[in-house]
């Protein structure tokens, strides 16, 4: 981890300072490879889409039996009394149902395998151009009728300032494990909001990610800036069958409704950051989150 102090840093976006909301025009590539550094696993209309839109879908990477086995051990770990009473357990905000499971790359060696498949591994490195490791890991669920939604946001404004991820130099990916429709609740992005930054109001509070990651309020954009970026882009909502794969720059603005239909919903996201932009101190008055939902002193090298 590196030894600057947070008085000796730039932030280049800041967030969360001032009193009224502003959009700031990205500073940092979006694609860092050049072509010529290593081949690219992609297409060079998957790259570009990614790069003019924010995020790219990549239809059936994984096999349905690869996706079932997945499945299964997410089953057993839902309803596993000892797995709910971790810390890496979030339930849904008005019950005991499991809604998010952190770190599940550590939890299980079927789990781990799937974070570091080297076809999403090697997918990260082209477009980083970097070494890479996973900064976080999570299961959402969305269980059918009841599951609850996750508000507009960009990553990247709380890792940047609640994490400490000093550059847009990191991406999602989001592998589904059930058919993700337009009506089960599934991941919503608004294209070309990746390029502006979201500078939001609302000091951090103390130990906010155990409120955020049930309800998210701060780090949260503006109504009028979320129209902005909409009125630019509009919404998409990738819609596949189990085994697609939605890889997603670390700023796209992304959220998703409730899911009232029949059908459970269920994703794993896998975020990889480059190893040159590992987190810092973070860019609030606030300690680092905890480990198992940003890494910092465990941090292993892929590929």
């Amino acid at each position: 981890m590196t030894t600057t102090t947070k008085e000796a840093r730039t932030d280049h976006y800041p967030s969360r300072k001032a009193e009224t909301p502003s959009i700031i025009d990205r500073k940092d590539p979006v694609v860092y490879a050049s072509g010529k550094e290593i081949p690219s696993p992609l297409t060079e209309d998957s790259v570009a889409e990614y790069e003019r839109k924010g995020f790219v879908v990549i239809q059936d990477l994984f096999a349905e039996s690869e996706i079932e086995m997945f499945r299964r051990e997410l089953a057993r770990l839902a309803v596993d009394p000892k797995m709910l009473e971790r810390p890496e357990a979030i339930t849904e905000p008005e019950s005991s149902v499991l809604r998010s499971l952190f770190a599940f790359h550590l939890i299980g060696a079927g789990l781990t395998h799937l974070a570091t498949d080297p076809r999403l591994v090697r997918i990260a490195q082209y477009l980083l151009n970097d070494d890479i490791y996973i900064h976080q890991s999570r299961l959402n669920l969305k269980q059918g009728f009841r599951g609850q939604g996750f508000y507009w946001h960009s990553d990247f404004e709380t890792w940047h300032v609640e994490d400490g991820m000093p550059r847009m130099r990191a991406l999602s990916m989001s592998i589904a494990l059930t058919d993700n429709t337009a009506y089960n609740g599934s991941l919503m992005l608004i294209p070309k909001s990746h390029k502006q930054y979201i500078s939001c109001v609302g000091e951090t509070p103390g130990d906010n990610y155990k409120k955020s990651l049930k309800n998210q309020y701060i780090g949260v954009p503006d109504n009028d800036s979320l129209s902005t970026l909409y009125s630019g882009g509009g919404i998409r909502v990738p819609v596949g069958p189990a085994g697609s794969v939605t890889i997603f720059d670390c700023n796209t603005m992304h959220g998703s409704a409730n899911n009232i239909s029949p059908l459970p919903r269920s994703n794993a996201f896998v975020v990889f950051n480059a190893m040159s932009n590992r987190v810092e101190d973070p860019f609030c008055a606030q300690p680092p989150r905890p480990e198992f939902i940003a890494s910092r002193e465990t941090i292993r090298q892929l590929g």
